[in-house]
């Protein structure tokens, strides 16, 4: 695989559609184009083609073609488009004659939006938002994706990169030029109000949750003894049989997830197996281990059983979850009294969750990062704070250097071939 060489795939949804587009990209686009076509349409402008083979010459479909020179294009490369009908046969015979063309290979998963950040049409942040914008379920996530895709944050760090290069430019004035008259002297104390203020805005976004909470969903784990409610109330919250219900002790034995968006909010629901002192068989002993571990990991605990008695986490919020029940048993006031059977309480239940979901994820609108980004911001924060109590230029004059090194990482400008490869992976073949 070469980045240099000319790449095809399949780029919008699996056939049967009623349109399917293939795009070509790279320096044999407008010869392939020519090829299958027999022509290269005015640039821009879709222009009706019959599609043939260039073998046989039998005809494939009739399609919308079109021409995009390079470098203003998705990719910053020749770029090349048919708009065929969207069956299965047509689309598998067209792929089918492109492969047999001449330095035409079909692109690796990402490889299009990979070259888009090769080329700079794109920076690593707003790749990243791509990625989540295509895994988008919700309105919420769509609305996050669409920010950082659309460059809020890359353009927030182009302005930092651009204060640091100014502030570096005096800093090394004062360590070069200081003995002459035309230059005038770094001012120390507004070099630090302007790192200090980079820093408490730098801080406030690493207070926010991370962006990844938004793909995730809100980790909602329920917990409780056997036959407290648990796979009961799971059902009713996501409106489906997701778990089996029986008065049987021990029914559930592993780990169920199920995701579901509830206020346009994504969540992930887990059930746990019954918690008691003395398993019955090895498999539901393994059942129980696996349910401890998932309150480690939970945004929040819904417990079903004894009032004080599940576990020790600030994320704990107690349930009487069985009201209709003749055996059910009150607990303290303020804890929700609710029947997934009857409904009652279902939606306190929910406006809970939602209430608790706001404090976990980004606010809308609001500039927030993922781990990645988190990281590099982080050591920037470090950096431009060191500077704060610092006389020395030199020192003051590496600290910066070292900051918008970070932000070259963040970016993408200084990235490792094994984190790009981990991101573009990550996307379809015709992303």
């Amino acid at each position: 695989m070469s980045a240099e060489d000319t790449i095809f795939a399949l780029s919008s949804g699996q056939p049967p559609a009623a349109i399917a587009v293939l795009r070509v990209s790279g320096d044999r686009a407008r010869d392939v184009l020519c090829n299958l076509t027999g022509s290269v349409p005015d640039e821009r402008r879709a222009s009706l083609v019959q599609v043939r083979d260039p073998d046989s010459d039998d005809l494939l479909d009739m399609a919308l073609a079109l021409w995009f020179p390079g470098p203003h294009t998705a990719t910053g490369e020749d770029l090349a488009e048919l708009h065929c009908h969207g069956g299965r046969a047509v689309v598998r015979a067209i792929e089918s004659v492109l492969s047999k063309q001449t330095g035409l290979r079909k692109a690796e998963p990402g490889e299009f939006t990979r070259r888009a950040f090769a080329n700079g049409r794109m920076d690593l942040a707003e790749a990243e938002g791509l990625s989540d914008l295509l895994f988008a379920e919700t309105e919420i996530q769509r609305r996050s994706a669409m920010q950082m895709a659309g460059g809020s944050l890359s353009r927030q760090v182009e302005e930092w990169q651009k204060m640091l290069l100014a502030l570096s430019a005096q800093v090394e004035a004062e360590l070069d030029f200081s003995d002459e008259d035309d230059v005038v002297p770094a001012q120390l104390e507004k070099i630090r109000q302007s790192t200090g203020t980079l820093a408490t805005t730098i801080g406030d976004i690493l207070k926010r949750p991370r962006t990844e909470k938004l793909r995730e969903g809100i980790r909602v784990v329920l917990g409780g003894p056997p036959n407290s409610g648990k796979s009961t109330l799971l059902n009713a919250l996501v409106d489906r049989e997701a778990a089996i219900v029986s008065d049987i002790a021990g029914t559930t034995r592993d780990v169920i997830e199920v995701p579901v968006a509830l206020g346009g909010i994504p969540f992930l629901f887990v059930d746990t197996a019954g918690l008691r002192d003395e398993a019955g068989e090895e498999i539901e002993q393994i059942g129980i281990e696996r349910a401890h571990k998932q309150f480690d990991q939970a945004d929040v605990i819904l417990w079903l059983g004894e009032e004080g008695q599940g576990p020790d986490s600030m994320a704990l919020i107690e349930l009487a979850a069985r009201k209709d029940h003749p055996e059910h048993r009150k607990k303290s006031s303020g804890v929700l009294a609710l029947s997934p059977i009857t409904g009652e309480g279902m939606n306190d239940l929910v406006d809970l969750l939602i209430e608790k979901a706001a404090d976990l994820l980004p606010a809308d609108q609001q500039l927030s990062v993922n781990e990645r980004q988190a990281g590099h911001l982080a050591a920037v924060h470090d950096h431009v704070s060191d500077i704060g109590t610092e006389s020395d230029f030199l020192i003051i004059a590496e600290n910066l250097r070292l900051a918008r090194q970070e932000l070259d990482a963040l970016t993408g400008r200084a990235s490792t071939e094994h984190m790009l490869d981990s991101l573009f992976g990550n996307f379809c073949i015709g992303k």
